[in-house]
């Protein structure tokens, strides 16, 4: 077999042939096209102030009685009302008040755990006082009964 035929795309292929290179070109030409054009389509939108388009008298009047409109349908008065109850809210009054929960709930814990050590230390101080007894007395019973089967079998 000859070596041309073999292998098309090493050195001395015919020309018809596309290589990776010639690929990779092509490509490239492409995306190069293709971003000038998006470039070309996205400034021609744009208005030209400065250029030679200019408006006529016709279109500034169109132009300035369109804001107008635009204008007179701002609900002017909702939001100045909207902005005075937020001010009225979150304002200095407002503040006080939402600081004022998370103070209360504060003094509010606070007192409640020195109720509840007041009241534990009284009510644990006679519980502990009433188990003692019940223990020292559960000792003397089992001390008795001890006393008594050994002194019993003694006896017996």
């Amino acid at each position: 077999m000859d070596a041309q035929h073999a292998h098309p795309w090493r050195a001395g292929a015919s020309a018809s042939r596309l290589s990776y290179k010639n690929a990779t070109i092509a490509v490239c030409a492409f995306n190069l096209l293709a971003v000038a054009f998006l470039l070309h389509s996205y400034y021609s939108s744009w208005p030209r102030i400065a250029g030679g388009d200019q408006f006529d008298s016709a279109q500034l009047q169109f132009i300035w009685e369109s804001e107008e409109l635009r204008r007179s349908m701002e609900p002017v008065d909702l939001i100045r009302r909207v902005k005075e109850i937020e001010q009225d809210a979150y304002g200095e009054h407002g503040m006080t008040t939402r600081e004022d929960p998370k103070q209360t709930a504060a003094v509010d814990l606070s007192k409640r755990l020195k109720d509840l050590r007041a009241g534990n230390d009284g009510s644990s101080q006679k519980a502990l006082e009433e188990w003692r007894k019940r223990k020292v007395e559960r000792a003397r019973q089992r001390a008795i009964e001890k006393n008594g089967t050994t002194s019993g079998s003694k006896t017996q």
